[in-house]
């Protein structure tokens, strides 16, 4: 049995990590250690997982006592590749939520490292392991439409999910990329995955046009803000978890969970735009936005032979649909429809499904698996773009992994 130290204690550590190995995972896995430097929230994820796991708020000091196989790092993902490279050279493999980096600079570290220790960072993509991402990624690998020439791919965040990127840590570029790296991420390695080509350059536009500067009223945070009661986009009511987990945490490091989407120190963009040329001529358009009244993504495949459509709705328009829907047209006319049931549990399911083969292993004819170079081929698209949105050119990724 592999032991697992979890670096990082905020909602995706305690929530998909820890209770999941705890419990389903429980004979394939053991949990060892947590690290947080915020000491109080390290102290709730301890006591809902178990009292008999150490806590930490140093993290060489936890990978010194405990000797994990294996470090689970779900930080700020500005501090991903620091974490690895530490892990690394105390002799751990890692698991790295998702972007695996968020500079280029970042990226050839990470794989520089790889090499130096001899160690491997698997970066968790669910969307991988999403059942209507895996049957258009069935249809793919039977030829379904010959070689890809062209993707379209459009993203819509509604004013719930998408608001909250704005209230938390992701509102600045030198935390987590914008959304362009920390969202798009698993949308640009799904199109990595189901095309199976690689990216070449970028061009890219990104704007702020709903949230940060440009609200008619701001405050620090949506606790005791005075404009509360006319704000759409004021903070909910915390569940008891997000209660204990941050707001009777903030003495420990000043982080408000509830931060004012208005905030003039915002510096993402709400709505995104980019082309990508990849290795074997295909070309994506791909669109994000957070601000849709309505939650969910749209997307073609077009190539030699046919044409493959998707889409599925997550609040608003056709959310009520407990089916999936793809199309598939030939050059003869021919069309196939194909169904696919909706599932439960964390991100459709995925997170599961996405678990059992990192920790239990077995075979993967579907090269779900991901590591360090999926992950920065995946990463290095936002990279890119927003590099593109700043010097208003097209970018070439061999000149950010090129050192």
């Amino acid at each position: 049995m592999k032991t697992y130290a979890i670096a990082g204690t905020g909602n995706r550590g305690l929530l998909m990590y820890g209770k999941m190995i705890h419990t389903v995972f429980c004979d394939e896995a053991r949990i060892v250690g947590l690290f947080d430097p915020n000491k109080k929230r390290c102290a709730y994820a301890q006591a809902q997982l178990s009292m008999d796991i150490p806590i930490f708020d140093d993290f060489e000091a936890m990978l010194d006592a405990v000797r994990p196989d294996v470090v689970i790092i779900t930080t700020v993902d500005c501090f991903h590749a620091e974490y690895i490279k530490r892990a690394f050279a105390m002799g751990c493999d890692v698991i790295c939520e998702k972007p695996l980096a968020i500079t280029a600079g970042m990226c050839r570290a990470i794989q520089a490292a790889e090499r130096e220790y001899g160690r491997k960072v698997t970066v968790t993509f669910n969307c991988r392991f999403m059942p209507f991402f895996v049957k258009l990624k069935e249809f793919m690998r039977q030829n379904a439409v010959g070689r890809v020439l062209h993707v379209d791919f459009e993203w819509m965040l509604d004013t719930d999910h998408g608001a909250d990127y704005f209230r938390r840590w992701h509102r600045r570029l030198d935390n987590s990329g914008g959304l362009l790296v920390h969202k798009a991420t698993h949308h640009f390695d799904v199109i990595n995955w189901l095309i199976e080509q690689e990216p070449v350059d970028v061009s890219a536009n990104g704007t702020l046009q709903m949230y940060g500067k440009n609200g008619a009223f701001r405050s620090e945070r949506c606790t005791g803000c005075a404009h509360r009661g006319r704000c759409a986009f004021a903070y909910p009511e915390p569940t008891e978890t997000v209660r204990k987990m941050y707001f009777e945490a903030e003495a420990e490091d000043g982080y408000f969970r509830d931060r004012c989407v208005f905030a003039e120190e915002i510096d993402i963009y709400d709505s995104m735009s980019l082309s990508v040329g990849y290795s074997q001529n295909a070309i994506l358009t791909y669109s994000l936005i957070a601000h849709s009244p309505h939650e969910g993504w749209r997307m073609s495949i077009s190539g030699t032979e046919g044409r493959l459509e998707a889409e599925a709705h997550y609040s608003g328009l056709d959310a009520d649909d407990p089916l999936d829907h793809v199309r598939v047209f030939n050059r003869a006319g021919e069309r196939m429809s194909v169904d696919v049931k909706k599932q439960e549990g964390g991100h459709g399911g995925s997170d599961e499904r996405m678990l059992r083969m990192i920790l239990c292993g077995g075979a993967d004819p579907l090269n779900q698996g991901a590591g360090s170079h999926e992950g920065v081929m995946s990463a290095i698209i936002g990279i890119a773009a927003n590099i593109s949105i700043a010097e208003n050119r097209r970018v070439s990724v061999a000149e950010l992994l090129c050192e």
